[in-house]
């Protein structure tokens, strides 16, 4: 057997992946570039748990990190929507099948960390059902998803039209569940390896079993944070790979496949571990420039006697930056006519602007916040099946 797995003959005349469990075997030789890359990658870690526990508010950036994760994790399987548009999603009315993708990516990965934090629910395959069962929900418009919450029982393909034309075959149904029962138990085997190695080699294995009809991708990105915040070297879910697996997209399904076809799994975690340092930074960098934008907003505010509910509403900003009248009038428990001040305050001093034509239904956005938020979710139109 090689060191990742082999190739062999199914009933219907294609080559099908076997993957070999976990812990690969020759052992992961982490020296060199991969060992500084490690040390590199527990700082940046380090720096993200220390800007969150300084945070007044941390739930506020979360939310946001949230939402934009859900956006660049659904471009990379095709989804075309832009942050505006789940910003200012109304769930009792999408707009589009894709916005209630993303969505869907948001309410699964609130579902999974609720379970993970506050129903101190373990790490399990029970769990990955649950979090694809709501990840897969219907979205009115859009294509049924097939088996919700529901392992596969027959063979699938990554790539092409069929399995003749697949870039990858991942393994038949009656093997992918007994790699999926050793995925399980690597989750809390007892090893020498980094967290972070852990967490590189169980997002590739996920992806290899590929052990869902639909939405193994999403939830592939979505299991390295709940997996950091689990073992609790993520203090806060402010980690999101996709903006650095979006920007390197080829070489992202290069790396898994050379694990694959090689066995060489340290280009992989090298791969994995310059993501982490990389979106690191970016997220503190973001987290400080949203922090300086929300002190220079407060003083605008300050001045413009906008008094405590002005307040209110530039924190509520931060949660929720697309927004309607009647949203601030429920949101901060006014009636709707001191929403409409509020919003005109706002207005004078260039911190809300509308989005919408007409004075029905108007929609507003905090603009200088939401293009922080933004950079790197430009749409891209080349992806691969999720």
């Amino acid at each position: 057997m090689a060191r990742s797995g082999t190739y062999r003959q199914t009933l219907t005349g294609n080559k099908a992946f076997h993957p070999t469990d976990l812990p690969p075997d020759p052992a992961v030789v982490l020296d060199g570039e991969l060992s500084l890359l490690l040390s590199d990658a527990d700082r940046a870690l380090g720096a993200i748990n220390t800007i969150a526990s300084v945070l007044p508010s941390p739930e506020l950036f979360v939310a946001m990190f949230i939402q934009k994760e859900a956006l660049l994790s659904s471009q990379i399987e095709g989804t075309q929507s832009w942050l505006t548009d789940v910003l200012g999603a109304d769930e009792s009315h999408i707009s589009t099948a894709d916005v209630g993708e993303v969505v869907n990516y948001v309410k699964a990965m609130r579902h999974g960390l609720h379970r993970l934090q506050q129903d101190a629910f373990p790490m399990s395959l029970r769990l990955l059902r649950e979090i694809h069962g709501v990840l897969m929900q219907q979205v009115r418009g859009g294509k049924p998803a097939l088996t919700p919450g529901e392992f596969r029982n027959g063979q699938t393909w990554i790539g092409g039209a069929n399995l003749k034309t697949a870039r990858f075959v991942p393994p038949p149904a009656e093997i992918m569940l007994n790699s999926l029962d050793n995925l399980e138990k690597y989750l809390y085997q007892e090893n020498d390896l980094p967290v972070l190695v852990q967490c590189a080699l169980i997002h590739y294995q996920f992806e290899t079993i590929h052990p869902f009809n639909d939405g193994n991708g999403r939830l592939g990105r979505l299991l390295i944070t709940f997996f950091l915040v689990w073992r609790g070297v993520l203090e806060e879910p402010m980690l999101y790979l996709s903006a650095y697996l979006k920007t390197h997209q080829q070489e992202y399904y290069d790396r898994l496949m050379q694990v694959r076809n090689s066995g060489n799994y340290e280009a992989w975690i090298k791969f994995f571990l310059e993501g982490v340092i990389t979106v690191s930074g970016q997220v503190v960098s973001t987290t400080k420039r949203l922090q300086q934008l929300e002190r220079e907003n407060m003083d605008r505010l300050i001045a413009a006697n906008a008094g405590q509910e002005g307040i209110q509403l530039l924190r509520y900003l931060m949660r929720q930056p697309v927004v309607m009248v009647k949203d601030i009038s429920k949101a901060l428990d006014v009636s709707y006519g001191k929403a409409n001040k509020l919003i005109a305050v706002f207005e004078s001093v260039e911190l809300l602007q509308q989005i919408n034509q007409g004075r029905r239904n108007r929609k507003f956005a905090y603009k200088a916040y939401i293009d922080i938020l933004a950079e790197g979710t430009e749409l891209v139109s080349e992806h691969a099946a999720d």
